[in-house]
């Protein structure tokens, strides 16, 4: 059955080793259980149904490129774009959490649309490098400013608007300790540093009494709350149009960013470097994001960790069927993710950022009509708590920034009219 379902054979590869790269590549994502349900949690939607929505949307995302796409590649919400959901857009922008969620199922309707129709090429062909290299850059200090928040190094000030927080305080000495057990395990290429990092953190933050936990397991909490409670006409708001596009944008980079590079690492592509089945790839994205909507959580996304388990063997999609049924068993180990202090998965974030970040050295820094929208959109995004701002700002200083160089040859259709209507979004709804 494993063989008619996955190919084995065909692929190089055993049941055995498949195991093996579904248990590694679930060990470096783990930490989505802790880190996803904290995130949610700040905009309101309940902790517990938001570890069950997070478990689920990880399980069916994986399972349909499992078993439909046939790729060693695993699915969960993803960072970045859950942060956008609680401090943008319902945080900064005012929207209820049930309306964010309507705006994640209409972005990951139109995916599906995108995948369907092949439109997938001509979006990604027409955004220039340099500006997709500086929106992972800005998600990425994003993800760092609400990292350090967390952990209490990064406080308000009336004056200058943040500062240095109390470092004599036992979270931010704590998060600092996690977050160089994280970085110096990963350079030892250590399988599951980000997890192991927060449950070191959880654990001698519990056996400090610093914070206090409920047990180890127990029967998965309630679904109620977030269960099919998107709100699709709030949506439908005009001024959520750049939300949606916002959701639409990141997630169709990251998931394509991640496919191809996971498949060129596991040697999947064929020999003109293109990746057969990607419109199956695509729809299971883009299908277990509007799932992960009615469940109660934000954008489910391809894991880049996914190359953990294909470093290791993983080439079919057995591998990601293996980190679907993980993930299901981590519904029963709530009270853990309960216990974890939001110190604990600051480090996790911080790391994040520094991977994120790293995009910046495809910048050709001595052409300052790229390296200048690249700055803008990387800082905007935290400065402004906002990444759809920073969308926004980095190409329409793209766009102009071009033509007052008179370098209108950099310069496409799709280019003008998203700077365009991100003009008049900014315009109108900011």
């Amino acid at each position: 059955m494993l063989e008619k379902l996955f190919q084995l054979k065909a692929h190089g590869t055993t049941v055995r080793t498949e195991i093996l790269a579904g248990v590694t590549t679930f060990l470096t994502m783990a930490y989505i259980v802790f880190v996803n349900p904290m995130m949610m949690a700040d905009a309101g939607i309940d902790p517990g149904a938001a570890f069950v929505a997070t478990c689920l949307a990880a399980a069916i995302g994986s399972l349909i490129m499992g078993l439909w796409a046939n790729y060693p590649i695993a699915l969960a919400p993803g960072m970045g774009l859950n942060a956008f959901f609680s401090y943008t857009v319902v945080g900064s922008m005012g929207y209820s959490w049930q309306v964010a969620l309507g705006a994640v199922f209409i972005s990951g309707f139109l995916f599906f649309l995108l995948s369907i129709f092949k439109v997938r090429e001509w979006i990604i062909n027409s955004i220039p490098l340099p500006l997709r290299s500086a929106i992972a850059a800005g998600i990425g200090l994003f993800l760092a400013l609400i990292a350090l928040k967390n952990a209490g190094f990064v406080v308000d000030h009336p004056a200058t608007l943040v500062t240095l927080g109390d470092l004599g305080q036992p979270a931010p000495l704590l998060a600092a300790l996690g977050f160089a057990v994280i970085v110096a395990l990963s350079y030892r290429k250590i399988t599951g540093a980000v997890m192991i990092g927060i449950l070191l953190i959880t654990g001698i933050s519990l056996l400090s009494g610093i914070s206090q936990t409920n047990g180890l397991m127990s029967a998965p909490p309630s679904l109620a709350p977030t269960f099919m409670e998107l709100d699709l006409r709030g949506a439908l708001d005009i001024g959520l149009v750049s939300v949606i596009f916002a959701f639409l944008f990141v997630d169709l980079f990251d998931t394509s960013g991640t496919l191809i590079g996971v498949a060129q690492r596991a040697r999947l592509v064929d020999e003109n470097g293109n990746l057969p089945r990607l419109g199956r790839a695509l729809m299971a994205d883009s299908t277990a994001t509007m799932a992960g909507s009615m469940l109660g959580t934000s954008t489910t996304t391809s894991y880049v960790e996914s190359a953990a388990g294909t470093a290791v063997g993983g080439r079919t999609g057995m591998t990601a069927c293996v980190v679907a049924l993980l993930f299901l068993l981590c519904l029963f180990f709530s009270p853990l993710a309960g216990a974890v202090p939001a110190f604990a998965t600051a480090p996790a974030l911080l790391f994040v950022a520094v991977l994120m970040t790293g995009g910046l050295v495809q910048v050709d820094w001595e052409d300052l009509t790229e390296a200048a929208p690249v700055v803008i959109t990387a800082l905007v995004m935290p400065l402004t708590f906002s990444i759809a701002n920073g969308i926004a700002l980095g190409f329409i200083a793209w766009v102009v920034i071009k033509l007052l160089a008179g370098r209108h040859r950099d310069l496409n259709l799709s280019l003008y009219a998203l700077a365009g209507l991100f003009v008049i979004k900014l315009a109108l709804f900011s």
